[in-house]
């Protein structure tokens, strides 16, 4: 498709934008009225949304707009199942220049739609306005499926932290794009489309979980969020998380140590919750820790002790591409 969204005008992008959306039973009502309508069988919504800016979260010379599209949309669904919940439906906000060309919203729609088949989800609908920069702006529905929700505030001490899903990868492949390479291909592209373990987080509640969270901001980070909803201490067993070869070979190049990037690094989206210590884990759970009594100590620790580097996302103290 060649012109820009200026020359193809609102309506024409709309309409070339909704052309490429697929469906899924839970749509009633799909794009093109006043409103979307989902089905809601357990008559409670699971809702989340997040804003992408261009230079900030997604850069067009490191990511293609149909990575944009399915990082958008996995970030978003990631925090649906962290519920315990099954991803429904995505709305997007979209904010664009008249001067981009029309195959860049059409193929970031491509990723979108994609992603959400993955979760099995579908773009029900959303609005486009014209501005200067890029924004993406995603709210993201879920459904409980007559289950409770597994929020941050359940852990308890004797409890097990497990996580499932990739550790660091992202972090790494940000460190890779940031010194002009391209490969290690898998962690640049864990960076450009995280790969959120949707499944897990049903899973995890059916198994018992206590609390739960999906690794946006890092390890330490969001196990910090389970700790102070809880009031917890919780304690990370470094030994018992697995840093792939070419993980070490890359903070080798860079002069970083991975367990940086393992523990602070953001945007994998694996899941991590805390589970009673009875429960008997699959496989795809790695136990890498344990829920405590609060104490003087910081409200995570690593082997025992504070972790004293710097780490963690902020979204006004950082610079993310």
């Amino acid at each position: 498709m060649k012109g820009t969204v200026g020359e193809l005008g609102e309506f024409g992008l709309i309409r070339e934008l909704t052309s490429r959306l697929t469906t899924t039973p839970a749509v009633r009502v799909g794009p093109g009225d006043d409103a979307a309508v989902v089905a809601a069988p357990d008559r409670r919504v699971v809702a989340s949304t997040d804003i992408l800016v261009e230079g900030r979260h997604f850069r067009r010379d490191w990511s293609t707009a149909y990575d944009v599209g399915r990082k958008a949309a996995a970030q978003n669904l990631a925090d649906i199942a962290a519920m315990g919940a099954v991803p429904t439906a995505l709305l997007l906000g979209l904010v664009v220049p008249a001067e981009l060309p029309v195959t860049w919203p059409t193929e970031l729609m491509d990723g979108l739609r994609d992603e959400c088949q993955v979760a099995g989800a579908s773009v029900v609908g959303g609005d486009v306005v014209g501005g200067d920069t890029i924004m993406i702006s995603i709210t993201a529905l879920g459904d409980l499926r007559n289950q409770e929700p597994v929020t941050r505030a359940g852990a308890q001490p004797g409890d097990l932290v497990a996580v499932t899903g990739w550790l660091g990868w992202s972090a790494a492949g940000h460190a890779v794009l940031s010194r002009g390479f391209r490969s290690p291909r898998a962690f640049v592209e864990a960076h450009r489309r995280p790969e959120p373990p949707y499944h897990a987080g049903p899973a995890g509640a059916a198994l018992g979980a206590t609390a739960m969270c999906d690794v946006s901001d890092g390890l330490i980070a969001d196990l910090g969020h389970i700790a102070e909803a809880s009031k917890v201490r919780i304690d990370i067993r470094s030994a018992a998380i697995d840093i792939p070869s070419q993980m070490n070979d890359i903070g080798q190049a860079v002069g970083v140590d991975p367990m940086q990037w393992v523990l602070t690094g953001g945007e994998d989206h694996a899941i991590v919750a805390t589970f009673p210590p009875d429960v008997k884990l699959p496989a795809r759970w790695k136990v890498i820790g344990e829920v405590l009594n609060p104490s003087a100590l910081p409200q995570v620790t690593v082997d025992g002790a504070p972790w004293t580097r710097k780490g963690g996302w902020d979204h006004f103290g950082d610079i993310e591409s």
